[in-house]
């Protein structure tokens, strides 16, 4: 611990589990009623209600999470001892352990955030987690103690974002601290219980290279995207949930020059920009009387008159399609968005349908060719059988013949199959398809040579 002229003034200057201690409110008094042949959960729990009553945990918000954890790893040690358990220190070290998450954290669910191979924690009631590594979902050996305890830990999660959850508001969207996602909805609506949705925010951010050793991409598509990047194209990326959108447009923005002044807007922030300059937005829900929402459309039109040299939408859900198209126009060209759709031809209809949720009624023709205008490039993503997630096309908007967005393939994956051990098989490969914005990124200096383009030429 810190010395004590740098501990809050009358917590830690007492000694840890001593009568005068403010965080203490009785003595350790009396036995615990688990015997001898009592469960390690059972002791634990008990434990962990005799802690709560100790200690005036109210205090525990103005000491550091490190302070705080000393303070409970005192009393419950003193705990232990004082029971003569017959517990080995790593039994011992466990308990501590999940009782400071208990009181401090996540509960059981502070192990799997721990872990950095599972991308998703996905929990279906007190009693089912499911876990994704890999890609691949799998059922989880953790549970909670009872439902009352999966709403306990829920409240922790969304409380702390200053938002409520309860059976007026029974859904809510939250992020933890190290910005993970997490949607919660609960009963009536949830007839299996609390459900609680965790998306994992990489702490490692993920690179071109290691997304080409990953099977994401070619070094070849790798360096066509970061030169529509640097030139300014306006690419819109799409695919279903959990196929990587996020993650590839954290890769993208990086290749974003750092003299520029870039905004990003997004309903839970996530994106991992690595620019000096970015000013970061995030959506508002409506508070308990139903005012005060901000929505993403609201957003983007202010982010306006904020000069950005670029926008970055997180995902395009709404009426603000018709604002991004209208940005996009008008000067903030190499911006980017997401959008979830199942294939190129596909977003483009759903923003036409986002357009129409805005209330003006644009006749078809003059939308597609909004659309035509504003879009350079569509990517679009899949996940595949085998967990992986890959870049399955690039297309770039050619223009407008009659009422059709006409789109030109330049890369696909051609897949091939399955081998014994479940894994697609497949490759990479170039249409022979020029893009038109070939000869516009030449002239700002960024020539990618034709080589690039042509399906003869390997990686």
């Amino acid at each position: 611990m810190d010395s004590p002229s740098s501990r809050p003034s009358g917590l830690a200057s007492r000694p840890v589990g001593s009568e005068d201690n403010p965080l203490h409110r009785r003595g350790l008094g009396g036995r615990l009623s688990a015997g001898p042949s009592s469960s390690e959960q059972e002791v634990k729990q008990e434990i962990l209600q005799r802690v709560v009553k100790l200690m005036d945990l109210s205090l525990l918000a103005n000491l550091t999470d490190t302070e705080a954890r000393t303070q409970i790893q005192a009393v419950v040690e003193r705990l232990l001892t004082a029971e003569s358990l017959p517990y080995n220190i790593p039994t011992r070290q466990r308990i501590i352990k999940e009782i400071e998450n208990e009181i401090l954290g996540l509960g059981p669910l502070e192990g799997l955030l721990a872990d950095p191979t599972i991308s998703d924690i996905l929990v279906n009631g007190a009693d089912q987690i499911y876990l994704e590594r890999r890609g691949k979902l799998e059922l989880s050996n953790v549970r909670f103690d009872s439902e009352r305890h999966l709403m306990t830990i829920i409240d922790r999660v969304v409380s702390r974002v200053g938002r409520r959850i309860d059976e007026s508001s029974p859904m809510v969207d939250a992020r933890l601290p190290d910005g993970s996602r997490v949607n919660v909805i609960i009963p009536p609506l949830a007839l299996n219980g609390p459900v609680m949705s965790i998306r994992r925010f990489a702490v490692d951010r993920l690179t071109t290279g290691r997304m080409i050793e990953l099977g994401t991409m070619t070094a070849n598509i790798a360096r066509v995207l970061d030169a529509v990047v640097r030139g300014r194209q306006n690419i819109l990326i799409s695919g279903g949930t959990g196929t990587g959108k996020t993650t590839l447009l954290n890769v993208l923005s990086g290749f974003i020059p750092a003299d520029e002044r870039v905004i990003t807007i997004e309903d839970s922030a996530e994106l991992q920009m690595q620019q000096p300059h970015v000013i970061r937005l995030e959506t508002r829900p409506p508070n308990i009387e139903g005012r005060g929402e901000v929505t993403q459309r609201d957003l983007l039109r202010n982010s306006l008159r904020m000069r950005p040299d670029r926008i970055v939408l997180g995902e395009v859900r709404g009426a603000e399609a018709l604002d991004m198209l209208q940005a996009m126009n008008t000067g903030h060209d190499g911006s980017l968005a997401t959008i979830h759709a199942n294939s190129a031809r596909d977003g483009l209809t759903r923003i036409e349908n986002m357009v129409a949720m805005s209330g003006i009624n644009l006749p078809t023709r003059s939308l597609r060719a909004q659309i035509a205008s504003a879009l350079d490039l569509v990517v679009q993503l899949e996940r595949h059988e085998d967990g992986r997630r890959r870049i399955v096309s690039i297309q770039e908007i050619a223009g407008l013949e009659g009422e059709v967005i006409t789109m030109s393939e330049i890369f696909r994956f051609e897949r091939e199959g399955l081998d014994r051990d479940g894994k697609v098989l497949g490759h990479f490969k170039a249409t022979g398809v020029v893009p038109r914005f070939h000869e516009q990124l030449r002239r700002r200096g960024l020539d990618l040579g034709l080589e690039v383009f042509d399906p003869t030429q390997g990686d």
